[in-house]
């Protein structure tokens, strides 16, 4: 009888691909682990138990069928491993880059709990997919017999490139508008290189474009043509452009020069990693090169920016986070990368003020102490009260989370309904706003969460804007006939 290829995990450790140094990464962007050789993804893949209630599956919001193409990848069989990968994902390989693995897949498996650690399936996830790549199995979008029937995307992030793939495999003519220069949304913007080097992203947008997906960059709906001018346009709309706006602090000194947003900040390097010419890098307003940084936030958005800061050679990083490391909402492989490459993180602090006339030079913070748990289950932070110090800042950046924006203003489209919390409104039976054949997903929609969420609500709005187009079918031929 053959020898089980799986279930290794009793005689074999957990192992994750070797990171490069902290001395050689932090000077530069590019992605801080190394890939899994063939013989270390397949070693790794065999340690699934192949569970009867296959936890990582059922905490994946995607649902993948990660125990089978596990089994597939220790057997060798990598392009059948990609390809069931590639039946519940449009983008395994990036979220194998920046999903948090450690609150979902491989926080839940089964071995974790028994205390032998999880299998690595972010990273194995990563290798069969790039694999995929270098050796061409990766395929050209399959498009049906063209409908005669168009969509409007706004927002090609990774919800509304989602939904611009499954709805162009459809047949339809697909159209997708986005404020930036370059398609991706926060992929290509928010997520720093060393974490998703921008070459995954481009050539995924690249697959589109060769499938017949019309980019429309650089364009603001509102001010190039409002939400019903697009309505005419095309048989549907989807509004995926995801929440961009800043949460406010109200503190003395907010509005002092050098304390700045963290999309601004990372926004800025990224086109910096681009080549682009940077203005706020050349004047310094967007820059950490020999300052004293100060990052408000215990998100992962907080430890892109810190992260940000050492490569760009700042003098010091400080994180501020109102918890403590156990109650932040950030990964914590994120805060371990962070801290080996030099951050310094101030737990249960808070800022109260920002000191400094013409431009900041301080942060001036006060200590928190952990109360009863509020509504999210967390502890929460109370002020200490006489604790009050300061700590010097040439540069602060506020990464305190994202709220949406007033789309109904900015689109001229007052019939467009939104929630207490300023997203969009939608029956959750078809996705569709309180406009007809105007659907929306992802952030905008659920609220700031994660891309592995924003490509799951991009699955299921085209499964709902499918039927409604279908059902819109032929009426419109009758008109035609």
């Amino acid at each position: 009888m053959a020898e089980n290829p799986m279930l290794k995990f009793v005689v074999r450790s957990q192992s994750y691909p070797e990171k490069r140094s902290a001395g050689e990464r932090a000077h530069d962007f590019h992605e801080i682990s190394q890939s899994f050789s063939t013989e270390g993804a397949e070693s790794q893949a065999a340690r699934c138990s192949q569970c009867g209630v296959p936890y990582c599956s059922v905490h994946c919001p995607l649902h993948n069928h990660i125990p089978d193409w596990l089994k597939l990848t220790a057997e060798g069989r990598l392009r059948e491993a990609y390809e069931l990968s590639n039946m519940t994902s449009t983008m395994p390989e990036i979220c194998g880059r920046i999903c948090p693995q450690d609150r979902l897949c491989e926080g839940n498996c089964v071995i974790e709990f028994s205390g032998h650690g999880s299998v690595t399936i972010g990273s194995v996830e990563k290798f069969i997919t790039d694999t995929a790549w270098k050796e061409g199995w990766v395929e050209p979008v399959r498009v049906d017999e063209a409908t005669g029937l168009s969509v409007g995307i706004i927002g090609a992030g990774p919800g509304g490139l989602t939904a611009a793939e499954y709805l162009r495999a459809a047949g339809h003519e697909v159209h997708v508008y986005d404020r930036y220069d370059r398609a991706g949304g926060l992929l290509t913007y928010g997520i720093p290189g060393f974490k998703l080097e921008k070459d995954v992203v481009m050539r995924r947008v690249r697959r589109l474009e060769e499938a017949g997906i019309r980019f429309h960059l650089g364009f603001e709906v509102g001010r190039d043509a409002t939400l019903a001018e697009l309505r005419e346009k095309h048989d549907a709309i989807l509004i995926a452009t995801g929440v961009y706006k800043a949460r406010a602090m109200k503190m003395p000194g907010v509005g002092t020069k050098g304390v700045v947003k963290a999309l601004d900040f990372l926004t800025a390097s990224n086109k910096a990693g681009f080549g682009d010419a940077v203005p706020s890098h050349e004047d310094g307003s967007l820059l950490a090169t020999g300052k004293d940084v100060v990052v408000i936030g215990g998100g992962d958005t907080a430890m892109d920016c810190v992260r940000t800061s050492i490569r760009q050679g700042a003098r010091s990083v400080r994180c501020l986070y109102r918890r403590d490391r156990e109650n932040m909402p950030g990964s914590q492989r994120e805060v371990q990368n962070a801290e080996e490459e030099g951050v310094e993180f101030v737990w249960l602090s808070a800022p109260v003020a920002f000191e400094g006339t013409e431009q900041v030079t301080g942060v001036k913070l006060t200590r928190m102490r952990l109360g009863q748990p509020d509504a999210s289950g967390r502890r929460a932070p109370e002020p200490d009260p006489g604790s009050e110090a300061s700590i010097p800042a040439d540069l602060v950046i506020k990464a305190l989370g994202f709220d949406p924006e007033d789309l109904p203003t900015m689109f001229d489209d007052p019939g467009l309904a939104v929630t207490r919390w300023g997203t969009l409104r939608v029956d959750h039976r078809s996705m569709m706003t309180s406009v007809d054949g105007v659907f929306a997903a992802g952030d905008i929609v659920r609220g700031a969460s994660l891309v592995v969420w924003a490509i799951r609500d991009g699955r299921d709005v085209a499964e709902h804007m499918l039927a409604y187009l279908k059902a819109k079918a032929p009426k419109r031929q009758q008109v035609a006939a």
